[in-house]
């Protein structure tokens, strides 16, 4: 089935990213439990603003950009922030599905991954959950910004870990940017905004 191979295919460039890094290959081990499971697609309009940006050239990792581009025609993607006070700019414009964990094509006890985009000039406000959290910049850039850290910009190649509740938040200036999100531990908490201003 065509679906299948993409996803193969997605999930298949997302492991050899993963596991050629030594930051994510640090943050866990690539799950051995992998296991494939029905997903059912859902469209909004994130997903074709992703499908149009123009801006994010991947030389680092342009096969996994493709096997993303590849998979977003036929992903779930999320409304994570659907009923809460973000704003309806933010829930058009950020986009996030699942690769492996609740709503996406493949299935792990171990360690959940999602692909994440933000155009630019959007502002991801301060959030917090329960999972450890590891962020790879596949192309693109964007500020990252940490409780109890100083803020970086980065680009394609770099990392970013959040600690169990730790506070964080992201934005995006002149570049979009695309990464793959990896969680472990605590996968049955969905993020939760927060309100006070960590900076």
């Amino acid at each position: 089935m065509e679906h299948e191979r993409i996803y193969d295919a997605l999930l298949d460039q997302a492991r050899r990213v993963y596991q050629s890094h030594p930051a994510t290959s640090g943050f866990a081990p690539f799950p051995q439990d992998v296991a494939r499971q029905l997903v059912e697609p859902f469209h909004c309009d994130c997903a074709d603003i992703f499908r149009q940006e123009t801006e994010l050239v991947s030389d680092k990792y342009p096969a996994l950009q493709a096997a993303i581009h590849a998979a977003g025609p036929i992903a779930q993607w999320r409304e994570t922030y659907k009923e809460t006070e973000i704003g309806d700019d933010f829930m058009r414009r950020f986009g996030c599905y699942c690769i492996i964990g609740e709503g996406g094509p493949f299935w792990s006890e171990t360690l959940w991954a999602w692909m994440v985009y933000m155009p630019t000039g959007l502002y991801y406000p301060w959030h917090n959950h329960p999972a450890e959290e590891m962020y790879l910049v596949v192309s693109g850039s964007a500020v990252f910004r940490r409780e109890g850290c100083a803020d970086e910009v980065l680009g394609a190649g770099d990392t970013w870990m959040h600690t169990s509740n730790q506070r964080h938040a992201m934005e995006t200036t002149d570049k979009p940017v695309l990464c793959l999100v990896f969680w472990r531990n605590g996968f049955e908490i969905a993020p939760v905004l927060s309100n006070a201003d960590c900076s």
